[in-house]
């Protein structure tokens, strides 16, 4: 077990559901990853969703995408991002870190090559959004030898012979999108989403993350009620994209007030 089926599975002990926020690495300044991943595990980050920025992210809304353009323009680069996790883990040994990227950067280092730095660096997962299942052979095998969680993607409209896939060749959570559309969307329907996540605890044993369109309290507070772990990525990245050009102390206060609000409405939705 690595760092995410480990806190995961202590979480479900206590009855918690874990809260993962989203930040792009590299944005709104390189200087200032690290010191950003810190401040959202003070505020109450159960794990990291670093984003590994890349020139078409196809399945980011508008807000993800400005993030991840403010990054490119900084020359953040893969190896950039592994250096970023190298450093946070000098002083955070326990919190599990979550790449989130595109199979093309990946590619360009080599997938063996990327598999073994990760792990070195200290990550403990990897969602490689345009990797379906079914073509991922040998690129798991080389996640698993280095003992990173494969991190898969389902939706509404996910067939069944994918979930069976998902099942089978991923590992640490499943991670849910509550709806139709890029991320940043804001339509929330948690009937419908109760309705796919049940579906899809009968497909596998797996715990369940819900994201996409998870903005506030009140929608964190339903997602709460229904998913392991919730994931907030765009609500965050809109605020460090309002103070992008102020120093970080501004940065990390406006990201604490917002996951001040996202870890009181997950207590609330836990106590229940």
């Amino acid at each position: 077990m690595n760092r995410i089926d480990t806190t995961l599975a202590a979480l479900k002990a206590q009855g918690k559901t874990a809260l993962i926020p989203y930040i792009t690495a590299g944005d709104p300044h390189p200087d200032m990853t690290v010191s950003l991943m810190h401040a959202l595990v003070e505020q109450g980050a159960d794990m990291l969703e670093l984003g590994v920025p890349f020139s078409d992210p196809m399945a980011d809304g508008p807000v993800i995408q400005k993030a991840v353009e403010r990054a490119l323009a900084n020359r953040v680069s893969l190896k950039d991002v592994l250096r970023y996790v190298t450093e946070f883990r000098k002083t955070d040994a326990n919190t599990p870190i979550i790449l989130m990227g595109y199979l093309n950067p990946i590619e360009a280092m080599g997938v063996e090559t990327f598999a073994n730095q990760a792990k070195e660096a200290g990550v403990d997962g990897v969602l490689t959004v345009d990797m379906p299942p079914e073509e991922t052979s040998g690129y798991l095998a080389a996640l698993q030898s280095a003992d990173l969680n494969r991190i898969f993607l389902v939706s509404p409209t996910t067939p069944d012979g994918r979930l069976n896939a998902v099942n089978e060749m991923g590992s640490g959570f499943v991670y849910y999108v509550s709806l139709k559309g890029v991320t940043g969307s804001k339509a929330l329907d948690a009937a419908d989403v109760a309705q796919h996540v049940g579906h899809l605890r009968d497909k596998t044993a797996m715990p369940v993350a819900i994201g996409f369109g998870i903005r506030d309290g009140d929608t964190a507070y339903q997602m709460a009620k229904l998913g392991d772990a919730i994931i907030v990525g765009s609500a965050l990245v809109s605020l460090i994209e309002e103070k992008a050009d102020r120093p970080l102390a501004e940065v990390e206060s406006v990201l604490k007030a917002k996951m001040h609000e996202f870890k009181q409405a997950i207590q609330r939705a836990d106590d229940e």
